[in-house]
């Protein structure tokens, strides 16, 4: 059976590259999709959105630390198509997988080695 997925990140992410890398050195096919050079849709960001809640918002990032509160008030999916940077990475979809980050947990869904 091929082991194929999505990826949703961006291509100078360090954290998305060592994913990527990682996951095809063990039998993934995988089909990136860097969000800032082909931004998501709306419906595709909704859908990332609805999959993964407000985690698919990353807190943390450099550029939320940036945003204004209104800025950080607005709802997701349009924080998101406003700056695709602020969105969590790697989205990882594998068949009925959704998977959000580059954790052990998510590298153990994989079979990938934590």
């Amino acid at each position: 059976m091929a082991k194929n997925l999505k990826m949703f990140g961006l291509a100078h992410c360090s954290t998305c590259q060592k994913a990527q890398k990682a996951l095809e050195e063990h039998g993934w096919s995988v089909d990136f999709r860097d969000v800032q050079k082909e931004p998501l849709t709306g419906e595709e960001r909704q859908q990332l959105a609805d999959e993964f809640g407000e985690k698919i918002i990353n807190r943390a990032s450099l550029t939320w630390r940036g945003m204004s509160d209104q800025e950080r008030a607005a709802d997701p999916v349009a924080m998101m198509g406003e700056k695709p940077s602020v969105m969590k990475r790697p989205a990882i979809i594998a068949g009925d997988q959704r998977l959000l980050g580059w954790t052990s947990n998510v590298k153990r869904a994989l079979d990938v080695p934590a």
